[in-house]
């Protein structure tokens, strides 16, 4: 069955960095969009980036642009959230899961069938 362990996260300062993996099993990671959100306590889960299946075209939020970069290495079958200049409120629990079949990455949690259990990621100021 599709599976996805997150891992990476961690408690750091305000401008560390830290980056987080996502290890797909269960489907043909190639051939599939990938995301990653976020979810702070009280707050909906919330789109941070995107990727096509080929990586060929990403998208992000605004409230990371610039800061966080999402990768994915297709052989290794793991996708990846580089994330820099960290501020406190980027403290949440943060998800990857699996968009569509040879499409366009989504925006809502509805573009997504199938997710991981999250790694919480803390940042002290």
């Amino acid at each position: 069955q599709v599976q996805l362990v997150e891992s990476g996260g961690g408690l750091v300062q305000a401008g560390d960095s830290l980056r987080l993996s996502c290890a797909a099993s269960g489907f043909t990671f190639s051939n599939y969009a990938m995301g990653w959100f976020r979810q702070a306590p009280g707050k909906e889960r919330d789109f941070i980036a995107g990727m096509t299946a080929s990586g060929g075209n990403t998208g992000y939020a605004d409230s990371v642009k610039g800061r966080f970069t999402i990768s994915r290495d297709n052989a290794k079958r793991t996708a990846y959230l580089q994330m820099n200049s960290l501020k406190p409120e980027d403290t949440a629990v943060y998800y990857c899961a699996v968009g569509g079949y040879l499409s366009l990455y989504g925006s809502r949690t509805s573009d997504y069938r199938y997710w991981g259990q999250g790694t919480r990621v803390n940042v002290s100021s």
